[in-house]
């Protein structure tokens, strides 16, 4: 049987991104969302039990992207991420145990953590690892924790090979925090943040091509899916103070830099997100980390890598501003 791979949420930013490069490299690949596109092979709900047994035949792999997001949270009722989250997972989980399928890869969200992730104002900056107990403050983060614990299941219970991918901001959308969005201009925001919680799509993309390869050996695993940081857990009580110091003793050149492009450093960073346990053991490769893309601004005047700039932004509401909703349901 030849090896076929099925995306959730093909027509989304990352299911597009995995779309792009899976056919770009020949492999077989099927993409199904709520939504028609050139990436989309099935228009579907994996909501619905019997279209998601459809998109599994002949499958042998899943990369499930589809989900519901943070910005949905003020548009979309509880309920909707419960269906979608939860019980759509459990289908795609309970139809890939059922077709023998040899890896499932989940994209989760560095979201989970929640509360975890701002330390009290007095405290260092807090270093999250995959070791950090989630503290989910919102409908989204308990429902992707959920999603993740019915991998572990499916794991446990039917041998499943499960993968779980938490991956902090790859999203070119503007900032949620509208005092952020105010204070500084996008790229300089978006490219202070590779220090700590961003990720390129490209390197996104490439962790779980990693992930596919190396699921059936590890089983289960949950992993961080972040730029790969300069700073070091010993940076973390100066980051709260002077981010800039901090920075400043690991990244050479970078004042200059910011300098040349009117940008300037954030005063404080709260959290960093470090990905060591997933490059050692999906042996993943991050490219683009806080120099590389500083360097890129510099050189071409964008942050973003080739990928990231072809799918561009696809904002989530259709009112508001696209991205941040003007008409909250509950």
């Amino acid at each position: 049987m030849s090896d076929c791979i099925l995306v959730t949420g093909s027509t989304g930013h990352l299911g597009e991104a995995l779309m792009r490069t899976l056919r770009a490299a020949g492999r077989e690949v099927r993409g199904v969302d709520l939504v028609a596109s050139p990436w989309t092979d099935v228009v579907a709900s994996i909501v619905d039990r019997d279209a998601v047994e459809r998109c599994m035949a002949g499958v042998t792999a899943v990369i499930h992207t589809a989900t519901l997001h943070k910005p949905h949270v003020e548009t979309h009722r509880r309920q909707d991420f419960v269906d979608t989250n939860i019980t759509g997972t459990l289908n795609l989980l309970e139809a890939a145990a059922g077709a023998g399928v040899r890896a499932f890869l989940y994209t989760s969200t560095t979201s989970t953590f929640g509360d975890a992730l701002v330390p009290p104002d007095d405290a260092p900056a807090a270093w999250i690892t995959e070791d950090v107990v989630p503290a989910p403050k919102n409908i989204y983060g308990v429902t992707k924790v959920a999603a993740e614990d019915l991998c572990a299941l499916a794991h446990r219970n039917q041998g499943l090979a499960c993968l779980v991918l938490r991956t902090s901001r790859f999203f070119p959308d503007a900032d949620d925090n509208p005092t952020a969005r105010d204070s500084y201009a996008d790229a300089n925001l978006k490219t202070t943040e590779y220090l700590y919680r961003r990720v390129d799509i490209e390197d996104v993309v490439d962790a779980h091509l990693c992930g596919l390869e190396r699921a059936p050996a590890i089983g289960f695993g949950r992993y961080i899916i972040s730029a790969t940081t300069p700073l070091v857990p010993e940076d973390a009580a100066e980051l709260r103070r002077d981010a800039a110091a901090a920075v400043s003793r690991r990244v050479a050149g970078w004042q200059a830099g910011y300098a040349q492009l009117g940008w300037r450093m954030a005063p404080s960073l709260d959290r960093v997100y470090d990905n060591a346990r997933a490059r050692a053991e999906l042996g993943w490769r991050p490219r683009h980390d806080f120099a590389a893309v500083l360097a890129r601004a510099l050189d071409s005047g964008d942050y973003r890598s080739p990928l990231a700039r072809v799918i561009g932004s696809k904002g989530y509401h259709s009112d508001g501003d696209g991205i941040y909703p003007l008409r909250p349901v509950r």
